[in-house]
């Protein structure tokens, strides 16, 4: 069994100016800084959350997060966007329509349709059906916060 968790390898280094900037190996397009570590990497939740939301609604892959490597840190999305991003993938590989994850939920498309677009707030009930409808299940995990 497969298990992805939606947590992506970032590196900061510190430009010339004393700001720390963010960048995401598997999501180059996903840029951000902050003046300091700590305040860099809580930007780089919300970049990635972004950059994660912009492919989705561009019909792009989502890549499968790389390993973290030594003085990387490991930055995770929104949650939401994080179960998002799993449907997405699952999708977009079986290549299944709106109108067929709806007949599988037993909802109206444009319910899916709301489901599957990373910018409408969906509930977490709704976001764990559309899993459990695809043979996937949601695993919640919490882990140790890396000191910045």
């Amino acid at each position: 069994m497969q298990t992805i968790l939606y947590a992506y390898p970032a590196t900061l280094t510190c430009g010339k100016d004393g700001r720390y900037l963010v960048r995401f190996p598997d999501l180059p397009e996903a840029l951000t800084d902050g003046a300091t570590e700590d305040m860099a990497l809580k930007e780089a939740a919300d970049c990635l959350s972004e950059a994660l939301a912009a492919r989705i609604v561009d019909g792009e892959a989502i890549p499968t997060p790389s390993p973290v490597r030594r003085n990387q840190f490991q930055v995770a999305p929104d949650a939401t966007i994080a179960l998002k991003a799993a449907l997405h993938t699952i999708v977009t590989d079986r290549r299944l329509s709106a109108a067929e994850l709806a007949r599988r939920l037993g909802k109206d498309e444009k319910e899916v349709r709301r489901i599957l677009d990373p910018k409408h707030p969906t509930k977490l009930p709704a976001l764990t059906a559309a899993l459990r409808a695809l043979g996937k299940r949601l695993v919640v995990g919490v882990m140790e916060a890396e000191a910045a």
